[in-house]
């Protein structure tokens, strides 16, 4: 039986992990959930499935949930439960699956321990891949993908060498917007947005999939993940997401994963793996998937995945930026204070003042995340004109 510590268990990705859990209870079993605020459904999951440790974002959280957890279950709140729970010494595998930077820490945490890596928390990786990739060869750590298409691409990589590689090719939906004119880009509405054709995500990966920043992220996670410079590694646009990704190989072939929009499956390969279980999730179609359409990325009109590409490109601090100004300009979005179109403007602005900040330490990074955030913040603020 393999044992889980659970890094965000009450979103989207969270809740589907403890689905495969329940769904092969003789296999897996979790000895830690980590959360932010929403206490009824942690409480929940406590008391369904009977961690040691749970933890919760602050003193206030946990105040609020000290008496409602099983007996025996240890209650934490903050980082430094966050980094105890990746720690966790019964744990065999971190599933990695906190939204945004804060997700860094916590994963190196885990790498360190020398726990097995199912990686939801792609930020991670953009902001401080070099540094984590390089502790999970130390201490001998594997870091599976859990994302659909990092996930499509390990699958096609296995018992294939790297050597062998021409093309990763990324697929993504396109999002809600992808006919969308400028001007129609420009009244984007954070409603719009969040009604993601093909996919249920949380709110902040789904203004990203809108904006095709997910994708630009996913490239630098692709980057990391695989050991593939950034000219190697490209986007397609595929509307029905059956095809989740792809790889070239220097002789013509192409491998491609198919399967479909679940992420039970992508969470199932990387807790389970290398084994493969029965799927928790109905089978896949072929034939009613129907043709299969891949289109281009539009650049002008999403200009965030190229601004991926050149903060991969810049390297150092340049992710890590880009990441935190994004994430500042999607939750002023989602909030009604900044439009679609702002998003790009202000985190180019933001690569533009600290990209090339220094980058000689994990703690390098965190505060060139926090000097992009406060820039971004100020940009917002000032009115951008889009």
């Amino acid at each position: 039986m393999k044992t889980l510590t659970l890094l965000g268990s009450t979103g989207s990705i969270g809740t589907s992990t403890l689905d495969v859990v329940r769904a092969h209870p003789g296999e897996l079993r979790v000895v830690a959930l980590a959360a932010g605020r929403n206490l009824d459904r942690i409480e929940a999951q406590a008391r369904a499935f009977r961690p040691e440790l749970v933890v919760v974002g602050d003193a206030a959280a946990a105040g609020a949930l000290a008496g409602r957890l099983p007996p025996g279950t240890r209650l934490l709140h903050g980082i430094d439960g966050l980094v105890a729970a990746a720690r966790h010494p019964e744990a065999e595998i971190a599933v990695c699956a906190l939204v945004g930077a804060i997700g860094v820490e916590p994963t190196y945490a885990a790498i360190d321990a020398g726990k097995t890596i199912a990686l939801a928390n792609k930020e991670a990786l953009v902001v401080g891949g070099a540094f984590l990739t390089a502790r999970a060869k130390e201490t001998g750590s594997a870091i599976l993908p859990v994302d659909s298409e990092h996930n499509a691409i390990h699958q096609c990589l296995r018992g294939e060498s790297p050597a062998e590689i021409k093309t990763l090719w990324l697929t993504a939906s396109g999002g809600p917007f992808r006919g969308f004119s400028h001007e129609a880009l420009h009244a984007a509405t954070a409603a719009e947005a969040l009604r993601h054709p093909t996919w249920v995500m949380g709110p902040k990966v789904t203004i990203d999939s809108a904006t095709l920043m997910n994708k630009g992220l996913e490239v630098i996670e692709a980057h990391w993940l695989f050991g593939v410079d950034g000219a190697r590694i490209r986007v397609v646009i595929h509307p029905k997401s059956v095809v989740h990704s792809l790889v070239e190989f220097v002789d013509g072939s192409w491998k491609a994963q198919l399967g479909a929009t679940d992420m039970r499956h992508p969470i199932q390969y990387a807790v389970t793996w290398p084994r493969r279980l029965p799927a928790p999730s109905p089978p896949f179609d072929l034939v009613a998937a129907g043709p299969l359409e891949f289109l281009h990325p539009d650049p002008e009109r999403f200009p965030c995945l190229p601004l991926a590409y050149e903060a991969l490109a810049a390297g150092g601090a340049a992710p890590a930026v880009l990441n935190a100004a994004n994430e500042v300009a999607v939750e002023a979005f989602l909030a009604g204070r900044a439009g679609f179109l702002e998003i790009p403007v202000v985190v180019r602005r933001a690569l533009e003042r600290h990209a090339g900040a220094p980058a000689r330490s994990l703690v390098d990074l965190i505060e060139a995340d926090r000097a992009a955030r406060a820039t971004t913040v100020k940009a917002l603020a000032s009115g951008v004109q889009s």
